[in-house]
Order: C-alpha cells, then sequence, then structure tokens
C-alpha cells in the first residue's frame, strides 16, 4: 500500500520526457528479470545461461520487489502442478479474481519458501544470498535512481528531471506497473482471453497482457508446454522476452534454448529465429 501511495508525489514532483524514458528502460529491464530468469530460466529451465548473467538476471528480478527468486520459484513451481484446483493459491477460480490478482500474497500460504520447491537452485550461495536480502537490490535501484537523477538534473538542465521525479517515475510507479502486469497473468490470464489449446486449467492467451507482460500473456501457450523460452506460438503473438533471450544467445550469453516444438506453432511454419 505504501508504494502505491508514494505513485501520488507524481502530483508533487511533476513529469518530464527523460523520467519516462527512463522509466520505460527500467521497466524492461527489471520486467526482464522477472519473465526471463525469475520465470523461464529458474522456473523452467527454458534456457542455460553462466553464473555470471545468471546474478545479473537474478538481481534485475529481486530488484522489481516481487520476492526474492527462490520464494517467486517455489510459489510458481506449485502453482503449475495444480494451477487452478485446490491448492493454488492464486486462482481466480479457485479463490476468486481479487484473491488472484493480488489478496493472496496477505495469507500465511504465501509466506514461506519450501526449500524442496527449488532444490536445483538453493545449490547456488548467490541466489541464497538474493533471497535472503532481497531488499539490497530493491534498496540499490531507489537511491541510485534518486542520486542518478539529481546528478543529470544538475549537469545536463535540459533534461528537465531530478532526483525525487526520477525515482518516483522509475521506481515506485514502475513498480506498481510491473506488480500489477505480474498479478494479472496469474488472474487476467485465467480468465479472459482466447484458448487455443486444451489444458487442465483455464489458462488464456490475452494479448493486451501479451504486450504489457513482454510475452507473459500468452499464458494458455506457456501452460500447454512450459519449457520452452518462447511463449508466443505464432508470428502475431509478440514475445518481447523471447527477443531479448535470443539476443542473448548470439552473443554467447545464452545457449540451450528450448524451441516451440512444430506440432503447437499456431498459424504458417515457424521460421529459424522461432526456436
Amino acid at each position: 500500500m505504501a508504494v502505491h501511495l508514494a505513485c501520488l508525489f507524481v502530483f508533487v514532483v511533476g513529469v518530464s520526457w527523460f523520467a519516462i524514458a527512463v522509466s520505460v528502460m527500467v521497466y524492461l529491464l527489471r520486467g526482464f528479470g522477472i519473465t526471463g530468469f525469475y520465470h523461464r530460466k529458474f522456473s523452467h529451465h527454458a534456457f542455460k545461461t553462466g553464473r555470471v548473467v545468471q546474478f545479473i538476471g537474478a538481481w534485475l528480478g529481486t530488484s522489481a520487489a516481487q520476492g526474492g527468486p527462490l520464494w517467486w520459484v517455489a510459489h510458481h513451481r506449485r502453482h503449475h502442478r495444480v494451477s487452478d484446483h485446490e491448492g493454488d493459491i492464486h486462482s481466480p477460480k479457485v479463490e476468486g479474481f481479487g484473491i488472484a490478482h493480488h489478496g493472496w500474497l496477505t495469507r500465511s500460504a504465501a509466506d514461506p519458501t519450501h526449500m524442496e520447491e527449488v532444490a536445483d537452485l538453493a545449490v547456488y550461495p548467490e541466489l541464497r544470498w538474493l533471497d535472503r536480502n532481497s531488499h539490497v537490490p530493491i534498496l540499490a535501484t531507489a537511491f541510485g535512481l534518486f542520486f542518478a537523477g539529481i546528478a543529470i538534473g544538475r549537469i545536463f538542465p535540459w533534461s528537465g528531471t531530478n532526483g525525487p521525479q526520477l525515482v518516483i517515475w522509475a521506481f515506485f510507479i514502475n513498480t506498481v506497473l510491473l506488480w500489477h502486469v505480474t498479478f494479472a497473468v496469474n488472474s487476467v490470464c485465467h480468465r479472459w482471453g482466447k484458448r487455443h489449446h486444451n489444458t487442465s486449467d483455464d489458462s488464456r492467451n490475452n494479448w493486451l497482457i501479451g504486450i504489457l507482460g513482454l510475452g507473459e500473456g500468452w499464458h494458455n501457450n506457456h501452460h500447454r508446454f512450459p519449457g520452452t523460452s518462447r511463449h508466443g506460438f505464432k508470428r502475431t503473438q509478440l514475445d518481447f522476452t523471447h527477443m531479448v533471450i535470443r539476443a542473448l544467445a548470439r552473443m554467447g550469453l545464452a545457449h540451450d534454448l528450448h524451441p516451440v516444438p512444430a506440432r503447437l506453432w499456431l498459424g504458417s511454419k515457424p521460421s529459424r529465429w522461432t526456436t
């Protein structure tokens, strides 16, 4: 609630195109930390990286203030095991839309990290450290933006920004937007959208969340085949996260990308870049 209320200070600090541009950049970086690393790499092993890249991705994800990597992955893996059935703590079918979207976080069932769910990740001490100290990347991001805004405002006054403005736009507003887009994958994408695949849950492909969620909104595709690094199963299903993963692979920073099986491709035959 406090983070939501802090967004109201936007009426005090004002707006500049520079602050909006930085906020978009930070949204993409932290969002990719969640979608690319927390979700596709850590939760589903959809691609591989070295330890340094893995830590950077985990840091970006942790900076989004959605919990540590082990906590996030443990809850997500449980969701997949019992999706939209008893035991799924953020299912609109089981718990209702409000609980599925955000209310589940206030329940005791959301608190613990079940380490048996993430034994494969717990072998990395750097991930355990991030999970225990998730406040560090969050505070580093907030204070980094604040002091960067002060410096940029003084060195480049034409930017029209300052410390308070940059931290409100690129941290507080940014964080709230990321939260609700991520929450919408659990709520909206299990209620509204198209079902291109027959799955045991109510997952949907929602084009709006597909765009805002950097490809995560193609949720019915994902529940049909969770292990692929690409969630858009046809050319018109924009998947920003997969584009970045492919770029990392071309730079030698990611490898063993799991492709969409040809039998699941929607529409025309997939081309080489869809793998």
